[in-house]
């Protein structure tokens, strides 16, 4: 599809495209920036505007991931047809926020990348009825890039304003320019969510994207990583089991005085700061500070508490020590199931090659028509009788939507029945 063409006046200036008719960069939103909502008079009167507002509700937050070590939000930013923009202050309001759950809750939202912003919105109780994503829709309906801005300028032919979203959200006051970003995050999103809808209904695709907005609006928590210190990066580089005992040590006493002090992890000790500490094994205080980062002013006062507990995992029994070898209930990597079990690897290709040609003729990602996860463990341990209606009842159970269940397994059931002979 082309760029299409903007429609509207719009606060901006044109800047140069590729093709078609020059996008509009939005700088400020339309009606200039929303003052933020900060004490329980101003939302009462900001609640009452989205009361009297009519259709779906445009959904963002801002939170300050990389600065905090909780994911908070730190501005939530609403739109919704003739009310305007809301920008609340969740932190302000914290123990006032009851009008603002009274007016969203019973509406439909409209987010982009949802599953980003619902766990911040739930912890505020704020929860909607149905949603729209539109990073999700975008993907459905045939996509390759998705992000927000690249959306926009496609399908709507405005180019949003950037730069802001790594910033510190926790700062206040928040600067006016941060405050415009937020603002244009909600500025199109029912326009776009509108543009969407449309296509996604043409292509026949618009109830498998509401059984897919349902899911994400349903799904439960993540559970939590049974050993999350095994993400640090560069643990790979660290093999013996002592030496992961290490890892575990410094990470999970970094993690206790990130949350004490409700900072990002990385800002306490980058991960390469611990993975050179257990490398390098050092035996002194003196010894650890002449490592990178262990030598600044502010890291210098925590290395005796550095070393102490490289130290600890040193007298670790070797009970206690982590397998060198990640636990998991999955199947192995990929790439051993030709020697582990020569018949799933068959399985896998077949089935991989089947669904790639059902996703290229529907245009659709292939790991929006099966997660890759699913695709994995149903080929690794197949139902018992291969039979279709069995494939089925392991779709569902591992979490397929009807839509995807309908399109595979056909082409599932063929593709477990394959052998490496």
């Amino acid at each position: 599809m082309g760029t299409a063409q903007a429609d509207g006046p719009r606060t901006g200036e044109p800047i140069t495209a590729d093709s078609g008719p020059p996008p509009v960069l939005l700088r400020e939103p339309a009606e200039g920036t929303p003052p933020v909502v900060a004490d329980p008079a101003a939302l009462a009167e900001a609640c009452a505007r989205l009361a009297a507002g009519t259709g779906a509700v445009a959904v963002d937050t801002e939170r300050a991931s990389g600065y905090r070590y909780w994911p908070k939000a730190y501005l939530v930013q609403l739109r919704r047809e003739g009310s305007g923009t809301v920008l609340v202050d969740p932190i302000a309001l914290a123990d006032d926020l009851a009008p603002l759950r009274e007016v969203l809750n019973d509406t439909e939202w409209v987010l982009h990348a949802a599953s980003q912003d619902l766990p911040c919105l739930a912890e505020l109780d704020l929860r909607p009825r149905s949603l729209f994503d539109t990073e999700l829709a975008g993907r459905l309906a045939g996509y390759e890039r998705v992000a927000l801005g690249t959306l926009v300028e496609r399908l709507l032919g405005y180019t949003l304003e950037k730069g802001h979203s790594a910033a510190d959200w926790s700062k206040r006051p928040l600067p006016v320019d941060w405050l415009n970003y937020a603002a244009l995050d909600v500025e199109l999103l029912n326009e776009l969510r509108a543009k969407l809808e449309t296509e996604l209904a043409e292509q026949g695709k618009l109830e498998w994207a509401e059984q897919e907005f349902e899911a994400v609006r349903t799904a439960p928590p993540p559970a939590p990583r049974a050993e999350p210190w095994r993400r640090t990066s560069g643990v790979h580089k660290v093999r013996s089991p002592r030496g992961l005992a290490a890892v575990r040590e410094m990470w999970q006493a970094r993690d206790e005085l990130a949350r004490k002090r409700d900072r990002a992890p990385s800002r306490i000790l980058p991960d390469s700061a611990i993975i050179n500490a257990v490398t390098a094994d050092p035996k002194t205080i003196e010894e650890l500070q002449a490592l990178p980062v262990f030598s600044g002013r502010v890291q210098r006062k925590y290395t005796a508490s550095w070393l102490r507990h490289l130290q600890a995992a040193k007298k670790l029994p070797s009970s206690e020590l982590p397998s060198p070898n990640q636990p998991t209930d999955g199947p192995p990597p990929v790439n051993r199931w030709a020697d582990k079990d020569p018949d799933a690897a068959a399985r896998l290709a077949a089935a991989r090659t089947a669904l790639a040609a059902i996703a290229e003729d529907r245009r659709l990602p292939v790991e929006n028509l099966l997660l890759p996860d699913l695709l994995r463990r149903t080929c690794w341990r197949p139902p018992a009788d291969l039979a279709e209606d069995s494939v089925a009842d392991a779709l569902r159970a591992g979490g397929a939507r009807p839509w995807q269940v309908e399109l595979t397994v056909t082409a599932l059931t063929k593709a477990l029945h394959s052998t490496a002979s």
